[in-house]
């Protein structure tokens, strides 16, 4: 099974992969969105992601910069 919208810490790691030269606070949340429906790894439904979780996801993000 994919990622889940939930799964908000193994989004971010796998965005790290694919784009490890972007800055994720630059990043607008439809861009953001693109990115992790782009994910092979990724299985839910579209509909399901809100502001709240696309801002999870990006703070998971960084977190796992620092």
């Amino acid at each position: 099974m994919g990622y889940r919208w939930t799964d908000s810490q193994e989004i971010a790691l796998d965005l790290m992969e694919h784009y490890p030269d972007v800055d994720p606070f630059k990043l607008h949340f439809t861009e953001l969105r693109e990115w992790i429906l782009a994910l092979d790894n990724f299985d839910d439904d579209p509909a399901h992601c809100g502001e709240r979780v696309l801002e999870a996801i990006q703070l998971a993000w960084m977190a796992e910069m620092d």
